[in-house]
């Protein structure tokens, strides 16, 4: 979820919106022009890129109207302007007009910096939307949208809706949408795999919980219509990894500590502990080192140092089903 300064008045004169995450920065910009417009339904609002805004166009869209109107002015990819116009955004920066908005949107990093600073020195409202590449973000982004509308969501849903969906935000806040308007009361993890089925079935992980789980026939078709849907088989070694790893870290973890302070020690959240707790049922070390090695060989395997990436995966996913059952 995008973050925000303390400054949060959507109308303040200049806001800008620094990072690379697309659904956000619209997010920011929608947020701006909704207020403008609850404002004075007639607001205009101007939507800029680099190449459309010259020297001295900014200085005509700010200008005092005879009508006074409302206006809002968005200037995307701030970073690529001209140098040129660079000055004059700055020089507006230092006298902003009034029933004016201009909203910049930057993508943050040394290219543009000056402008950026610039615009915080002179108090502009900033709102921070960097990319999710994180799986942990994007957890948190589903928690934020059903947060957000005052509907309650399962972790075990949320998780699921992230391993389903994948890594756009757009899918993400679009079945977020999709399930709160279609279910009332709590949004479980059998909801989500209601609706999306498909795509949980093709999902990484689901192939790696039925291989930890000793579910070999599971897995493997898990694995197949994964590989089928596109699923890149370096993900669906690393989802192997992962769930080897934490049948590792739970199993040596000291036994009676309580699930939260599992959860800070070891990294994982707490429902995960109370999964991973299931899985490991049947596991042994030597199972646990079995199946690492089987991971290690399929990782190989599908960065070029075997022929069919699909045999190396069906083979460690056999592996690591049995070695689930090695106590």
């Amino acid at each position: 979820m995008a973050r925000k300064t303390a400054h949060d008045d959507p109308l303040a004169p200049v806001t800008i919106a620094v990072g690379q995450e697309d659904l956000l920065l619209d997010r920011a910009v929608q947020q701006v022009v909704v207020a403008a417009r609850a404002a004075d339904a007639d607001t205009d609002v101007r939507d800029l890129t680099p190449d459309q805004l010259q020297p001295g166009t900014l200085a005509e869209l700010t200008s005092p109207s005879l009508f006074a109107e409302r206006k809002v002015v968005v200037v995307r990819a701030a970073q690529d302007l001209s140098a040129d116009t660079i000055k004059d955004v700055k020089a507006y920066l230092g006298a902003p007009a009034e029933e004016i908005t201009l909203v910049l949107l930057h993508a943050g990093g040394a290219k543009g910096k000056g402008l950026l600073d610039a615009a915080r020195k002179a108090g502009a409202r900033e709102i921070a939307c960097p990319k999710m590449t994180k799986p942990a973000d994007r957890l948190a982004f589903v928690r934020g949208e059903f947060r957000a509308v005052g509907r309650s969501a399962t972790p075990e849903a949320c998780q699921s809706l992230v391993e389903a969906i994948g890594s756009d935000l757009r899918e993400l806040a679009s079945a977020c949408s999709q399930l709160v308007a279609d279910i009332e009361g709590m949004i479980d993890e059998a909801v989500v795999a209601r609706y999306y089925t498909g795509r949980a079935e093709a999902s990484s992980f689901t192939v790696a919980d039925r291989a930890v789980e000793g579910r070999a026939a599971e897995a493997l078709e898990a694995l197949r219509w994964a590989i089928s849907t596109g699923v890149a088989p370096v993900m669906i070694t690393s989802a192997l990894a992962q769930g080897v790893r934490a049948i590792g870290k739970l199993a040596s973890a000291p036994r009676g500590a309580r699930p939260g302070d599992l959860a800070r020690e070891l990294g994982m959240p707490p429902w995960k502990i109370d999964r991973v707790r299931q899985q490991m049922r049947g596991w042994s070390a030597d199972g646990v080192a079995t199946a690492l090695r089987a991971v290690a060989a399929a990782d190989a395997g599908v960065k070029g140092g075997g022929d069919d990436p699909a045999y190396a995966l069906e083979k460690a996913v056999v592996v690591i089903a049995r070695a689930a059952r090695s106590r």
